[in-house]
């Protein structure tokens, strides 16, 4: 059986970003020329011509200003799950804060579309060791999963040690996570199929990463992109050396790389994969146990580079 994996858009303008939040304050935002729906509008028009349904984790913020926006994901058969409001990482939020913003944006969606939204995902992945008290929240006012857990050291998120693999919450038994996807190669977590990673690593290795987690694994992924990671063309902002290269890597070949990716791994929206691994229908989860077998063959250049990963041990 073909393992379908989660493909997912981060519907969020260039500005947005975290890495620009010292030199874009959210009160500047009206500033800055919106780009968000014509780049989210181009890659429907991919996902169209490859024939691919998506989850877009839409920011509130986005919602309130391009609602016919929304409304035209969830006409064209796409699923709409929430990023939240404002974009502000949860660890530098009360859960005061955190639980009004939360709720605002799942009304704003809901009420665009009509129908109760199930996802969500953290600005920045931002559910870390300190904010796990987010989870309650969200179980609280009604989601059925979360995608904001990384399991890989990062300076801005990440819980290196967190279950790599879709689960139903133990002490939150109407909530599933789905954390972003990571491949281990010796010692070693390589984060894989998203955004920076997506646009740093060369194409084959996030091909090869994938079908390593469906063949060898017999897990889905879950790929995420953000729509302005397929505008090479948006305004440069003066930020520092390390944000302006986060953001603005390879942004070229973006389209190229999501389009080769469509044509090789199967995808859907997100709540239908973990629906296919029963975690939204059962109270207890399907339990895939890995079977050998082999992924198909990859360039050598990627087995060489697996091999020298390990050497590192």
């Amino acid at each position: 059986m073909t393992i379908k994996n989660a493909m997912t858009i981060d519907v969020e303008d260039y500005y947005h970003v975290s890495a620009f939040e010292s030199v874009i304050p959210v009160n500047a935002w009206e500033r800055y020329e919106s780009r968000v729906e014509r780049n989210t509008m181009r890659l429907l028009d991919i996902f169209e011509a490859h024939n691919v349904k998506a989850t877009f984790f839409v920011l509130g913020w986005v919602a309130e200003r391009h609602p016919e926006l929304v409304r035209t994901l969830a006409a064209q058969g796409h699923e709409v799950a929430s990023h939240g409001y404002s974009h502000r990482r949860i660890y530098t939020q009360t859960p005061a804060v955190f639980r009004e913003e939360t709720q605002r944006s799942k009304r704003l969606l809901e009420d665009c579309i009509g129908q109760p939204v199930r996802g969500y995902r953290a600005a920045t992945y931002s559910i870390t060791r300190q904010s796990l008290w987010a989870l309650d929240i969200l179980e609280e006012v009604g989601f059925e999963y979360d995608s904001s857990i990384f399991p890989i050291r990062h300076d801005l998120y990440g819980i290196p040690d967190y279950p790599r693999f879709c689960h139903r919450l133990n002490h939150h038994p109407r909530l599933v996570e789905f954390p972003l996807s990571t491949v281990k190669v010796g010692r070693m977590t390589l984060p894989i199929a998203g955004g920076g990673y997506f646009r740093l690593f060369p194409y084959a290795l996030t091909r090869w990463g994938i079908r390593r987690l469906n063949y060898r694994e017999q897990q889905p992924a879950t790929v995420y992109l953000h729509p302005w990671e397929i505008d090479p063309a948006q305004p440069r902002i003066a930020a520092g050396r390390l944000s302006r290269f986060r953001h603005y890597l390879n942004l070229s070949s973006t389209e190229t790389r999501l389009r080769h990716l469509l044509q090789d791994i199967a995808f859907a929206p997100m709540a239908e994969v973990l629906q296919e691994l029963e975690l939204l229908t059962c109270d207890t989860p399907l339990v895939r146990t890995p079977r050998p077998q082999s992924p198909p063959s990859e360039s050598r250049v990627i087995k060489a580079y697996e091999k020298h990963l390990e050497k590192r041990r």
